[in-house]
């Protein structure tokens, strides 16, 4: 069945949705994987992988997306979720849902850009990853719009930033994903002028409450990070990072002992840590002092209820880039733009080994399965690490390398991957690919 609205908005469903959200196939996706259980784990599963794959081998299914976009599909509700934008000015904002067990096509969701900006390779496109929610998904578009669906591809509610909180102006765009819990989503909005940071409600779009946001530019997304009891919402900006209560908005901290950490995103380490991220820049002053930026950052409740936070250790040498550091088994794993592969012991910082890797430099952050980790290089090779030693295992491909550098707007740019067991996704600009 094909609807079209006549109205600013398009959904198209397909017949079979409704029988696969209301069934548990043997492609059902454990808990474990969905938004924002997987996110909040620090990029970890406890499954294996598939490891080896090729453009001729392995590869259950693809399917192809609306437009382009940048962000990381979202798995839950028995179904794969991607966001995108199509049009010369980014005139429409997309949210397409396709079938877990073989990349058919569920339903569409259209949506109109309030505030269009060329379409271009040095902006953001649909970079903002989208959540997973009780009552469906959340997705937000860096032109403003902030929209809630059902797992059948109803809108439930949607919200007009610009027209609320005025114009969204930054540098490249904005890229920070939405967090959530289990009571609220946030939306972290670091433009230019006057940033903030909103807590929805999802199941209704009430604003629950609207904060400062950190006042520094930032490509990095919001996380949050478990402290005793309780969790922080940290936010990871140039020479600053914030950490925020979920519940009031209230700003607990703030941590400005770190340079060119604009791109990596806070990623929990353990209760009361988190690894950290910087760059060595575009030709900065600071660029030779950023890998003393990356490491594991500790937070400790005081008597008077402050916050002390400080590093517990720093890399020497280590960089990042746009894929931010994580946990991988009992280490810290960082990758610099020259796709070298860093690996610290998770408690002392200790440098444990340091090995070039085929993946290149990476935009997605890693992801840690049973006792492998992937890098996904932007060029769209996956070199597959051994935690046993630290050494390549594996470099895979879903697509013939392109014949020129695919730079910042190619089609072939290997945005996010997600784990979906028994595949796992891999992300282009305007393709799913499912490895099996």
């Amino acid at each position: 069945m094909k609807r079209l609205f006549p109205s600013r908005r398009r959904r198209v469903i397909s017949q079979t949705v409704l029988s696969l959200l209301a069934c548990t196939s043997s492609f059902a996706v454990a808990d474990e994987f969905e938004w924002p259980k997987f996110q909040n784990a620090g990029n970890s599963v406890n499954v294996n992988l598939p490891t080896e794959w090729s453009p001729t081998e392995n590869i259950a299914w693809t399917a192809d997306i609306v437009g382009y976009g940048q962000s990381t599909p979202i798995v839950a509700h028995q179904q794969v979720v991607v966001t995108s934008t199509s049009g010369e000015n980014k005139d429409n904002y997309h949210i397409s849902s396709f079938s877990l067990t073989d990349g058919s096509p569920n339903w569409q969701v259209d949506v109109s850009n309030p505030s269009p900006f060329k379409n271009s390779p040095m902006v953001s496109r649909a970079a903002p990853s989208a959540v997973a929610t009780q009552e469906g998904f959340v997705a937000f578009f860096e032109g403003g719009v902030l929209a809630a669906v059902s797992p059948d591809g109803t809108i439930r509610w949607e919200k007009n930033l610009v027209e609320q909180f005025g114009p969204i102006e930054a540098r490249h765009g904005l890229a920070a994903s939405l967090e959530s819990d289990a009571k609220r989503v946030f939306v972290w909005v670091e433009r230019s002028e006057d940033p903030y940071v909103l807590a929805i409600d999802p199941a209704t779009g009430e604003q629950l409450w609207k904060a400062p946001g950190v006042g520094s530019a930032s490509w990095a997304s919001p996380r949050l990070v478990d402290v005793g009891d309780r969790q922080h919402l940290v936010c990871s900006a140039k020479g600053k990072i914030v950490g925020m209560d979920p519940e009031s908005g209230n700003q607990l901290w703030v941590f400005e002992d770190v340079i060119n950490n604009t791109s990596c995103t806070p990623m929990p380490a353990g209760n009361s840590q988190f690894l950290v991220g910087a760059s060595d820049g575009r030709g900065e002053s600071s660029a030779g002092d950023a890998a003393s930026s990356n490491g594991l950052v500790q937070i400790r409740p005081q008597a008077d209820g402050t916050f002390d936070v400080s590093y517990k250790w720093q890399a020497t040498k280590a960089t990042s880039t746009f894929g931010s550091p994580i946990v991988a088994g009992k280490t810290a794993a960082i990758v610099n733009r020259a796709g070298v592969l860093y690996r610290f012991d998770l408690e002392s910082g200790e440098e444990i080994s340091v090995e070039r890797t085929d993946a290149g430099g990476i935009w997605a952050t890693p992801l840690v399965a049973g006792n492998n980790l992937y890098l996904f290089g932007y060029k769209g090779t996956t070199s597959v690490i051994s935690l046993e030693n630290g050494k390549e295992i594996a470099e895979n491909r879903c697509w013939e390398a392109a014949a020129e550098d695919p730079g910042f707007g190619g089609g072939s740019v290997l945005y996010a991957a997600t784990p979906a067991p028994p595949y796992l996704l891999i992300r282009r600009g305007d393709r799913i690919y499912a490895v099996k």
